[in-house]
């Protein structure tokens, strides 16, 4: 599923986004910073957590062609996929100037738009998009950074919301086709013949008592 969401992300910012510039994936490390000599957007995933907000928990039914349910499975788990994304050029007015593109751009979008998904993604709830939110108050964009061993930068934090099914399934026992049978064991003054033959009044009490009672009629052998 993630490498889905990467070329959903990928094809979604070079359909309108700004123009000459080369996208990567990697950890934007002191390393990698060192290695760029050309403009470049970096699309960095720092945080994988399942949107328990979000979570279902009615199962899926399978039908057969009569229309019986012989399949039980768990719904889709949505996962909030964390993104930073940050731009790196020569100068800081370029670096800007690609993230307000960036920004515009995500914008225009609540969801990845249907055409740009692919794999697992086709099938299922809508890959939802959250730029540019408050983080959490158990993490913060500048420990990302300083995990990173870089300084802090210009970023744009890019949560996506995506599906992913547990591939988990249950069979489901074959449907009753026989009439209900009731047996019931009483024995003394609990037990009143009926008018009809082979019927009784059962009892649960006794005497002036009599409590609940439950009219029975036999068939078959006694």
């Amino acid at each position: 599923m993630i490498h889905d969401v990467d070329d959903a992300l990928r094809a979604l910012i070079e359909l309108d986004g700004p123009s000459g510039v080369d996208i990567s994936f990697d950890a934007p490390t002191r390393e990698w910073v060192s290695r760029q000599n050309a403009p470049i957007i970096n699309v960095f995933l720092y945080d994988i957590r399942e949107d328990v907000n979000r979570r279902d928990v009615a199962p899926q039914l399978i039908r057969d062609a009569d229309g019986r349910v012989v399949e039980r499975r768990p719904p889709a788990r949505r996962f909030k996929l964390s993104y930073l994304l940050s731009a790196w050029t020569q100068r800081a007015e370029d670096e800007h100037r690609v993230l307000s593109d960036l920004l515009r751009q995500f914008l225009r979008h609540d969801a990845v738009p249907d055409e740009l998904l692919t794999g697992s993604l086709t099938e299922g709830p809508p890959v939802v998009l959250q730029l540019a939110l408050p983080p959490g108050q158990d993490r913060s964009l500048s420990d990302v950074w300083t995990a990173l061993g870089g300084e802090l930068k210009p970023s744009l934090d890019l949560v996506v919301i995506a599906p992913l099914d547990p591939e988990r399934s249950y069979t489901v026992g074959p449907p009753v086709t026989e009439e209900p049978r009731v047996r019931a064991n009483a024995t003394g003054p609990a037990i009143e013949p009926l008018d009809t033959p082979g019927d009784e009044r059962l009892s649960a009490g006794v005497g002036d008592d009599p409590g609940r009672t439950l009219t029975v009629r036999r068939h078959g052998r006694d």
